[in-house]
């Protein structure tokens, strides 16, 4: 299977993600911002960073980018597409989830490791829901909001994915730390996966299990 990870000017945590999909069993393929090609993937990280320096609100550039206008036809055609922090800024700003993200509450730079209860099943839980895992949380532009009516709705309809345990670091409503698209296969959350996949480098390899759930919902695919 082949993972697509896009960069974009400003990205710094691409390299982290393609070795997660790797380590996964998958192959991970490069995908720039200026790109209107998918190469054929069967999934789209949105990873980390400060896309074109997180000028007028974070993510808000990034989501106009040729490659994004791609990621969008191909999310609703049903590809799977998980953006983490920065990524879950741009997915947001471009539509394919509700709400955003803004500045902490506390107004800080939040970098600790991280509780999150795993609570719906998605193409990249599927191994996952109904635990509690560890992974890293680094962000300043963190906090999750929405109206009353579109958190209602998550909550109904079991879209919010992850969820802070054990203390919110940002303000998030709801302490939620990540939502889905209707159909489950867009995925967003502020927290990092791909530096909890190898005890050497991170506080847990819980993250790695989003990476190998994805792989096999495209092999089903």
């Amino acid at each position: 299977m082949k993972i697509g990870v896009i960069t974009f000017p400003g990205t710094l945590d691409d390299g982290d993600a393609a070795r997660a999909v790797r380590l996964a069993g998958g192959t991970a393929v490069a995908l720039w911002h200026a790109d209107h090609d998918l190469r054929g993937v069967d999934a789209v990280i949105v990873p980390g960073g400060f896309s074109y320096g997180d000028y007028l609100r974070a993510g808000a550039i990034a989501s106009l980018a040729p490659i994004m206008t791609e990621v969008v036809a191909a999310a609703g055609r049903g590809l799977p597409v998980l953006g983490i922090c920065n990524g879950f800024q741009i997915l947001c700003e471009a539509g394919l989830l509700p709400g955003a993200l803004v500045r902490n509450a506390g107004l800080h730079f939040v970098c600790r490791d991280q509780r999150l209860a795993v609570e719906a099943e998605t193409a990249w839980t599927a191994d996952l829901k109904g635990r509690e895992i560890v992974v890293p949380v680094k962000n300043a532009e963190g906090r999750y909001v929405a109206d009353a009516a579109t958190v209602a709705e998550l909550e109904d309809t079991g879209r919010i994915v992850f969820r802070y345990k054990g203390g919110n670091p940002n303000g998030s409503l709801n302490d939620i730390a990540g939502v889905a698209s209707a159909d489950g296969r867009v995925v967003g959350l502020m927290p990092h996966p791909e530096h909890a996949i190898d005890r050497l480098t991170g506080p847990s390899t819980d993250g790695l299990a989003l990476f190998t759930s994805v792989l096999r919902a495209a092999a089903r695919t």
